[in-house]
């Protein structure tokens, strides 16, 4: 939608072809329903939330950031608002806001939209777009094309990875698929015991035996068959190229960052000995939510109704060392349908950082999560969705 506004803001003719009954599917989903559009942090601060491909978008973004994005729904008479981590959101929290804008945008500059259409096929001669061919027997003649045609997650949103099979046979290197932004299973059967359950302020430690990863104080979320929460999707794409690699993974939850395992052991001691009559699953009220007080005290092979009184140095021991490291081991993540994003796509050396022009066919552009970059979650990934899209949609008016 953004490279069809820029394109026929330049006074092009544009054409946007969608397959789904209606334009931003996907985007009405993102942020919870609520659209995080983008991050209001500066510039390097935002690419360091890209994996190792991030400094490819930064023509884009010096074409189209966050101000700008921000700048253009404002203008449009959108009130947007500024929550915790500098994440942006419509002030209604409906992503429809948004949407709602760009269809308007999009029928301000005449764009013709043709929607329930599927592409077949881009013609080619002489290393040149000509034409796009539809499902319906169409033919459109064109010698610019821009594909946004997106990843594989989300499939349902009509998602399906035609947009990466169709660059590959125009003989584009495609960077093999894989979740990001996805929960991760584990191999325990206790968190299905935990299914809903948020924990806050906890840290993760994430290993594969050689390395390791810590991630910062946050939230962690128990789902039916394993982890989920930000922490989690956040540094779930590291994870999961680690398991490519055949190595066995492990995260450590601590679930009290805040305090070292020594002043965690003087507290929970002058709690025993404030309330020695007290059970110890009545004790741990003061440190644990009530699901998890269970899980805990299985694991550390303790009787649930055991007076603290009565608990060796050996399980106040084990309970602590719980408490700083409850151990899962990961066995991989939901398929890629499930994830939030798509990393991989369509390699970064067939496209040209400064137009999102393929280096391979003239005429031809690439926007949004088909090409190889991804970000954490917080409006990264959507404001390069954005400035992908205006940088090719100006390039492909101009040149």
């Amino acid at each position: 939608m953004m490279a069809a506004i820029r394109a026929a803001e330049l006074k092009q003719e544009v054409i946007l072809i969608e397959k789904n009954s209606g334009l931003g599917r996907k985007l009405l989903l993102t942020g919870k329903g609520r659209c995080n559009i983008t991050n209001a942090c500066d510039l390097n601060s935002f690419l360091e939330r890209f994996s190792k491909n991030g400094q490819f978008l930064r023509d884009a973004f010096k074409s189209f950031f966050n101000e700008d994005l921000i700048s253009f729904f404002r203008s449009r008479g959108l009130h947007l608002k500024t929550e915790r981590q500098l994440r942006v959101f419509p002030a209604t929290d409906r992503s429809n806001s948004i949407v709602d804008i760009l269809n308007k945008e999009l029928n301000k500059n005449k764009v013709t939209v043709i929607c329930k259409s599927l592409l077949k096929d881009i013609l080619i001669d002489n290393s040149k777009v000509k034409s796009v061919s539809l499902n319906d027997s169409r033919v459109i003649p064109a010698d610019r094309v821009i594909l946004c045609m997106g990843g594989l997650s989300y499939s349902f949103t009509g998602c399906d990875g035609y947009g990466l099979e169709l660059a590959k046979s125009l003989g584009h290197s495609i960077v093999e698929p894989r979740p990001g932004l996805v929960p991760l299973r584990v191999k325990q059967a206790y968190p299905r015991l935990l299914e809903g359950l948020t924990l806050k302020n906890i840290r993760l430690v994430f290993s594969d035996g050689r390395r390791e990863i810590i991630s910062d104080i946050g939230e962690l979320l128990f789902t039916d068959s394993g982890i989920s929460g930000p922490l989690v999707l956040s540094l779930s794409g590291k994870i999961i190229d680690w398991l490519r690699d055949g190595r066995s993974v492990y995260v450590e939850i601590d679930l009290k960052p805040a305090l070292s395992k020594e002043q965690l052991d003087k507290r929970i001691l002058r709690e025993f000995e404030d309330s020695p009559k007290k059970s110890v699953k009545n004790l741990l009220k003061n440190f644990l939510p009530n699901r998890l007080i269970k899980v805990l005290i299985d694991m550390a092979k303790i009787s649930q109704d055991k007076k603290v009184c009565q608990i060796t140095q050996a399980e106040r021991e084990k309970i602590i060392s719980l408490l700083k490291a409850m151990r899962l081991d990961i066995a991989g993540s939901l398929p890629i349908e499930k994830a939030m994003v798509t990393r991989g796509g369509v390699s970064l050396k067939d496209i040209n950082p400064r137009t999102m022009e393929s280096r391979i066919i003239k005429g031809l552009y690439f926007a949004g999560e088909m090409i190889d970059v991804d970000a954490d979650t917080g409006g990264f990934n959507l404001q390069a969705a954005f400035s992908t899209g205006y940088l090719a949609g100006q390039n492909a008016a101009l040149n």
